[in-house]
């Protein structure tokens, strides 16, 4: 103990014998309690006056305690095996004390260990952002371009020119131009002014990554008129968001609930660190939107497209403000008008490579939480498809479920897992769309082709090899 004029300071040994948790609020605890004790406040009303400010933690309920909105349907035995991981799963899920509500869309399917939120899984939550409920894919999006009567093939061939799938980003010389203002912008932010998100930023711009993402060239069922969808997320400057966030939401977990898991550690929206978390969020949601423009804007250019229509776009792995309330859909589709600025009450759900992707109109429904789907969903894992298909060459799956289109891998071979065989059941998945209400569907785009990364090694092993 320290004495300074004659008392004895107050230190994080005094608070922890009054029953306070250790944390980040601990300084500012002892600063105020020794500047009661130098105004001539006793040690006992001092104990007193700090008592309200004692950070009690949150505990997890109950399982079952509280419950979620199911809308999805067991139609094979896969399915229910499915279900049953999706089922367990949302249970420990919902016993996060800062969640209020749940929903699984007919996508769903398992995530990571249990208790992470599942691929077409909502929850509402109050006063918290779970970084771990957007996941590493921060704001993985679709977006459409109507291209008039623009041959498909033609846009195939200037997409694949321009576009870049991988790991990665652009070599220099190659690299697409990036908003000063958005870099700016990154420079103010304590989550993403870092040197290697800044140059992230700039070499992955224009560039699309691995696993589902794709681009898909198609003709509007209802137009005649071709249509290019892209789909991916915010590459490396969103992973490293999402693993800066996760740093500063285990901070805040074991101070406020050290039983919740890890993967669904939160950070108050009411601290500096949620509002600058937040806001940095709102810039990765505009580099996103701006890498799917520079895309369609250069296959636009280079194929020489005179009649270009609408563009729009949406986002899923993504947090949403409603009210009070942050609703984060891990692979789920907002389904409210307003739900962003620049939302046109359309949005797109893909299905897979062989089916048509759908254009729809949200219902807001309440089972859902204003939520639809964002795509097929699995009901079984990569690793399992590879093994049911151990007997079967990729070049045989390929032209077996993709006859007739034209399906191009840009970054490696053909990846057995993206088939369509890899996905739940297309027909099914917009049945329950639509038994469920979850959106209107206002036009098919019926596929001629789409470019995908393919079985690109992991990094790890390239690198590697590089070394070798």
């Amino acid at each position: 103990m320290t004495e300074e004029n004659g008392l004895e300071t107050i230190t994080g040994n005094h608070l922890k014998q009054w029953g306070h948790e250790p944390g980040k609020h601990f300084p500012k605890l002892i600063e105020r309690a020794n500047t009661l004790q130098a105004e001539g406040v006793v040690i006992d009303q001092i104990r007193e006056a700090l008592e309200s400010e004692k950070v009690v933690p949150l505990n997890l309920r109950a399982r079952g305690e509280l419950t979620f909105h199911e809308n999805i349907q067991i139609a094979h035995p896969d399915e229910e095996n499915n279900l049953s991981k999706v089922r367990e799963t949302m249970v420990e899920l919902m016993r996060t004390p800062t969640i209020v509500a749940g929903a699984i869309m007919p996508d769903a399917c398992p995530a990571g260990p249990t208790g992470t939120i599942p691929v077409g899984g909502v929850v509402a939550a109050r006063n918290a952002i779970h970084p771990g409920m957007h996941s590493a894919d921060i704001c993985c999006s679709v977006m459409m371009t109507d291209l008039g009567y623009a041959d498909p093939k033609t846009v195939l061939n200037a997409a694949q020119s321009v576009t870049h799938f991988g790991p990665g980003g652009r070599p220099q010389g190659q690299r697409f131009t990036v908003s000063l203002a958005l870099m700016d912008a990154f420079r103010e932010n304590p989550f993403l002014n870092h040197p290697k998100a800044l140059r992230m930023a700039q070499e992955h711009m224009g560039t699309q990554g691995d696993g589902n993402h794709f681009l898909f060239v198609g003709r509007s069922r209802k137009t005649g008129r071709t249509a290019m969808i892209t789909h991916h997320g915010s590459r490396g400057p969103g992973a490293l968001l999402y693993k800066h966030g996760m740093t500063v939401a285990e901070r805040f977990r074991k101070q406020l609930s050290p039983q919740t898991l890890k993967q669904n550690a939160w950070i108050p929206v009411d601290t500096r660190e949620g509002q600058d978390y937040w806001d940095a969020l709102q810039l990765i949601r505009k580099w996103t939107k701006a890498n799917h423009n520079a895309i369609h804007q250069a296959t636009v250019e280079t194929a020489g497209v005179q009649d270009m229509g609408e563009r729009f776009w949406n986002e899923h792995n993504f947090v949403f403000k409603r009210g009070d309330l942050f609703y984060h859909g891990k692979g789920a589709t907002p389904a409210w008008d307003g739900y962003a600025s620049d939302a046109t009450g359309l949005t797109l759900i893909p299905l897979n490579m062989s089916e048509p992707v759908l254009v729809v109109r949200g219902k807001d429904a309440e089972t859902g939480l204003g939520f639809s789907p964002h795509g097929a969903g699995r009901n079984f894992s990569r690793s399992e498809h590879r093994r049911r298909s151990e007997n079967t060459t990729p070049e045989a799956m390929l032209k077996a479920e993709t006859d007739g289109l034209d399906i191009r891998f840009h970054a490696g071979g053909i990846d057995i897992s993206e088939l369509p065989s890899g996905y739940k059941s297309a027909e099914n998945v917009v049945s329950q769309i639509e038994s469920y209400g979850l959106a209107d569907i206002d036009d098919y785009i019926d596929p001629y082709g789409c470019i995908m990364a393919g079985n690109v090694p992991p990094v790890w092993r390239l690198r590697k090899a590089g070394r070798r």
